[in-house]
């Protein structure tokens, strides 16, 4: 993923107003950011945690969407499967976000995604579930970073879309 700056950030939101995107909190460190291992810029909002943030590029354009989470509340012996990277965690290592589509419309689209939203990084190996794990599999991880992008591009279509 190529660098990003804050207002390219900001105006990158699909499903919230300007208003609301110019309050969001934009990660401060930016220019530390591991930008060549990342498909997607995901950050969680430090003063309110039941909201997170993706940026992606899409189309040749720069995508945001405001997430809205639930992090699951179960013990560790249940696992789950993250939607877009397919990394297994246990307890509240995936949360159901949900997206509205468009600003100012009622209706949303859900997905269950990695609550660090670090799905990038695991797929690569840069690191690690605390308590869960990403399965063998015989894709190269050229091949998983394609099939997360997909994931990640049919979950934008759902939210970009009228």
């Amino acid at each position: 993923m190529r660098p990003l700056t804050e207002p390219q950030i900001r105006t990158s939101f699909v499903n919230c107003t300007k208003g609301e995107a110019s309050r969001l909190h934009v990660p401060r460190d930016l220019p530390g950011q591991p930008w060549d291992d990342l498909d997607f810029l995901g950050w969680r909002d430090p003063k309110a945690p039941d909201r997170a943030y993706l940026v992606a590029e899409r189309d040749g354009r720069t995508v945001g969407v405001a997430l809205r989470l639930v992090t699951a509340r179960h013990g560790h012996q249940r696992r789950s499967m993250c939607s877009l990277c397919l990394t297994t965690h246990t307890g509240s290592g995936v949360a159901l976000v949900s997206a509205r589509r468009r600003r100012g419309d009622a209706d949303s689209v859900g997905a269950y995604i990695c609550a660090d939203l670090a799905c990038s990084l695991y797929v690569r190996g840069k690191r690690k579930p605390e308590f869960g794990e990403r399965l063998e599999e015989s894709l190269t991880v050229d091949e998983q970073i394609d099939r997360m992008t997909a994931n990640l591009d049919a979950f934008l279509g759902r939210v970009s879309t009228a």
